[in-house]
């Protein structure tokens, strides 16, 4: 007994508490949203299964912050088949929810499973190990085209899963990941000016017409309602209904009639809106802005370049999916299907979201040479 509680005093002394508090407060924050965004239902299931994912998430996030990060790279290959085989298995056995048209998640039968989730965590270490283990070379062609491989790899293989709000999330993780490693600035320039001439292609060749309507809907997002920005338009019906304050909670309008599709899940940050105006979406972004600076913060306090470049990477996967989520919902970016983290309705996506808490939290304890307490021996 003795032992468990010194482990748990361990763990409180070592681990980032601000870190780990905003990421709970910011869940239940997220729990309470899912709650009133699905009230209609009458059904306590969405809030069980938020609270579920909460509680196993913060429990893994402590585990796994527990062994040394470096340990977690000296077994990238492992992390590499748990990431990649349930992914894979989407192509033959997926399932796609109502609504949906990409097959990319697990019908497990108790619920479901969306393996890119669990994949960016894994993702973040085998890249990470790669970039570290090449740091002296890293400006080389030689270097640089495997790692460009790398990099593209999960890219391309979401995109053909038909996930590619996803496929860009990733994107952006390499692009974070790359720039913390040490990649010359030169060719970040070549990238994006490449992308820049190869737009008109990558529009009329790669696009199907589904993209291509979503894209231009941005410019005008009443051009049409009962079609394609339908969703946008309402989103920011629910928007403008909530004000400065909001209508209160459990009282939006649209929010409660099922007036917002996916308000519990894609448009939580529309459903917030709605019930606690500008002041609860503004909370929103300061506790997602915290958690997203403080693993900034803690990549830039260890001394070890992995580490660094893990909490980076976690970085990117945040900034990725918080610009996504809420440009679509404020309808300045096409609807792609990216959830908000800790706040979009989603057992399975929550506990993968602390997975990757757990990765930042284990940087900040392993960052330097072990502290030593008077009972430790040695």
């Amino acid at each position: 007994m003795g032992r468990i509680i010194a482990k748990i005093a361990d763990f409180i002394r070592e681990t980032d508490k601000l870190m780990l508090l905003l990421c709970i407060a910011a869940t239940s924050y997220g729990c309470l949203a899912v709650y009133s965004a699905t009230m209609h239902l009458n059904s306590l299931r969405p809030l069980m299964v938020q609270g579920i994912g909460m509680v196993v998430g913060v429990l893994a996030a402590i585990i796994i912050s527990g062994i040394n990060f470096e340990k977690y790279s000296k077994y990238w290959y492992l992390l590499a088949i748990i990431g990649l085989v349930p992914v894979i298995l989407t192509f033959f056995i997926g399932w796609a929810p109502e609504g949906t048209d990409d097959k990319a998640w697990l019908n497990l039968g108790f619920t479901t499973f969306q393996p890119s989730e669990l994949l960016k965590v894994c993702f973040i270490v085998t890249f990470a190990t790669h970039l570290n283990k090449v740091k002296a070379t890293i400006n080389k062609l030689k270097t640089l085209i495997p790692i460009c491989l790398h990099g593209a790899f999960p890219v391309v293989l979401i995109h053909f899963q038909g996930d590619d709000g996803t496929a860009l999330v990733f994107a952006v993780m390499v692009l974070c990941m790359m720039w913390a490693a040490g990649v010359s600035w030169k060719y970040f320039v070549a990238v994006f000016a490449t992308i820049f001439v190869a737009s008109p292609l990558i529009y009329f060749v790669i696009m199907n017409d589904d993209q291509r309507t979503r894209l231009m809907s941005m410019f005008d997002i009443e051009a049409d309602i009962m079609g394609s920005t339908f969703q946008q338009y309402r989103g920011r019906m629910a928007l403008a209904n909530g004000g400065f304050w909001g209508q209160g909670l459990f009282q939006g309008s649209l929010t409660q009639s099922e007036g917002v599709p996916e308000g519990q899940n894609d448009f939580i940050f529309v459903s917030i809106g709605e019930e606690l105006g500008f002041v609860g979406c503004m909370l929103v972004l300061i506790l997602l802005a915290a958690i997203a600076l403080r693993a900034v913060r803690i990549a830039r306090n260890c001394n070890k370049n992995s580490g660094k470049i893990m909490c980076v990477g976690f970085f990117g996967m945040m900034l990725a999916q918080i610009i996504m989520n809420i440009g679509m919902c404020v309808a300045l970016l096409p609807v792609i299907g990216v959830t908000l983290p800790f706040f979009s309705a989603g057992g399975t996506s929550l506990m993968c979201m602390y997975l990757g808490v757990g990765l930042v939290l284990s940087v900040y304890k392993h960052r330097n040479t072990r502290t030593l307490y008077l009972r430790d021996k040695g």
